[in-house]
């Protein structure tokens, strides 16, 4: 496993911390955080009107407001009992020398699969209650060093299992999506995903292993990246399938998606994946936010995943506009690509690889003696999980193959070469920019279905590859139900996909505040 001081605060404390400092009445007038951006908020302290103090306490309120009442989203597992001293350092910091880095002050909402040396991380399960990492993750090192304030660490589907749906046994309860409170949030980041939705932080972190950006950011109305495998460290998160997990932002823009995403990525020590960027210079993404990027670009269509069986055909409407507005700015639609061979990999034995045992093993070896459990074994006896993993876990409990010589995996890893293979040829005999499908096929559930169809789109492609790909809001169905464009290319093609999302976001404007959550008196 990858490499792997000290306190936690459980929600019951936000009261007490609330007590501190709180703003005048015009000091509350001064700044709306509700949809509020980075630039906003750093242009807002440029000019003395916002202070890092002001801003964590407005999200505060808000969480205090939303989460365990009002809506009750229930997105929340911990709160961070130092942002508010936190925020005075940077306030200091900043009256004598200016940000200390790109993300100032900005409050950022954690998954609870991200190590934190200051917050316990239990990823979703009582089991790991208590469980305090010796350091951070590298993505929580990187954002804290570039001024970012952990706000909050977020409820997860349980060891990052689900991508339907946000529940676990360390906070009772689903998280509900906050712009129809009786559906699902997806999974397993669904709690960064309603807690940046409804203004709980300015953006978020989140953890993809075959879906868990892309999918709630689809279902929030948000947008969503994940990397290139080997752009961005493992460190320090949770694993689900180390070869396939993923960190990354969730945000309310893709610029503020892209600003985050430039602080994270980057050779790390501790991750011998990342060494392949190590060699290679990092962009500055920000560059690619441009409007008419769509002119001229190539865009194939992947109806192999759209229009699967049981997909909703609102959601189809959705991504035919999405298709006609990319073409009105300028775009060539490729109608339609294919890749042949994935039914051949399907049947040959696909290209997951159960390693789930093997993984968690190492990581909770890694914390060291001061370990609440030691492994899987352990987390199972101690029956602190939720009833609808404990088959997982017993599942995975059979599979204790070291992946590096289990069949099924070394299979995988050729299916994933033959897999590559295919992608890069469609890209190339069509002179792809970028390909496009739904992130979902379907709106989000109702809590507690699991019979109707899920929609989810994001299995195959990215996580087989490696490639990355990037979600952003595609409008909406049933009205008020979001759903999401996703924008699939070859590996470090991120500068072309970050650039393609920018420009249908800005021609587009889908994004807007879910109702449940409004702006405080």
């Amino acid at each position: 496993m990858i490499r792997r001081s000290q306190v936690h605060a459980p929600f019951s404390k936000l009261a007490l911390i609330m007590l501190v400092l709180q703003p005048s009445a015009t000091e509350a007038q001064r700044f709306d955080v509700v949809e509020a951006s980075i630039a906003e908020i750093h242009a807002a302290m440029q000019a003395g009107t916002l202070t890092a103090r002001e801003l964590v306490q407005r999200y505060l309120e808000r969480i205090e407001a939303y989460d365990k009442q009002g809506p009750a989203l229930n997105a929340i597992i911990t709160i961070n009992p130092q942002a508010l001293e936190r925020a005075d350092e940077l306030d200091r910091a900043f009256r004598t020398g200016g940000f200390v880095g790109s993300l100032h002050g900005i409050p950022i909402i954690v998954k609870d699969n991200y190590d934190t040396h200051d917050m316990q991380t239990t990823a979703g399960s009582a089991s790991l209650a208590g469980s305090m990492p010796p350091d951070d993750a590298f993505q929580v090192q990187r954002i804290r060093e570039a001024g970012a304030i952990v706000i909050a660490k977020s409820n997860m589907a349980e060891f990052a299992f689900s991508p339907y749906e946000t529940v676990g046994s360390m906070l009772p309860g689903y998280t509900r999506n906050p712009y129809a409170l009786n559906r699902v949030t997806a999974g397993s980041s669904g709690g960064t995903a309603a807690a940046v939705a409804a203004s709980f932080g300015a953006v978020g972190l989140g953890t993809d292993t075959g879906n868990s950006i892309r999918g709630p950011s689809s279902h929030q109305a948000l947008v969503g990246i994940r990397s290139t495998m080997g752009l961005t460290s493992r460190d320090g998160i949770v694993p689900l399938y180390l070869d396939k997990d993923i960190g990354g932002p969730m945000a309310r823009s893709v610029a503020d998606a892209v600003a985050v995403f430039q602080v994270i990525v980057g050779y790390d020590p501790a991750d011998p994946w990342t060494e392949a960027v190590g060699a290679r210079p990092i962009p500055n993404y920000a560059a690619y936010l441009d409007a008419e990027a769509l002119e001229g670009a190539r865009i194939g269509v992947m109806r192999q995943w759209s229009n699967r069986p049981g997909a909703d055909d609102e959601v189809l409407a959705r991504f035919e506009e999405a298709l006609a507005a990319m073409q009105q700015a300028g775009a060539t639609i490729v109608d339609s690509v294919m890749i042949p061979e994935m039914e051949e990999i399907r049947r040959s034995g696909g290209l997951w690889c159960r390693r789930f045992q093997w993984d968690i093993n190492a990581y909770l070896a890694s914390l060291g003696r001061e370990a609440s459990v030691t492994d899987l074994d352990a987390i199972i006896a101690s029956r602190r999980t939720h009833p609808s993993i404990r088959p997982r876990l017993e599942f995975f409990q059979e599979h204790r193959d070291d992946p590096d010589a289990n069949e099924a995996c070394l299979t995988a890893r050729k299916n994933q070469v033959t897999f590559r293979a295919a992608i890069r040829r469609q890209l190339t005999q069509y002179d792809l920019d970028a390909m496009a499908y739904p992130t979902w096929s379907n709106p989000p559930r109702l809590i507690g279905d699991l019979t109707t169809p899920a929609g989810d789109n994001s299995q195959d492609l990215a996580p087989g590859s490696g490639f990355p790909a990037v979600t952003v809001p595609m409008g909406y169905v049933r009205g008020t139900l979001p759903v999401g464009l996703q924008l699939f290319g070859d590996a470090w093609s991120e500068p072309r996909l970050i650039a393609l999302a920018y420009a249908f976001e800005q021609d587009t404007k889908h994004r807007r505040p879910p109702e449940t959550t409004p702006p405080l008196p």
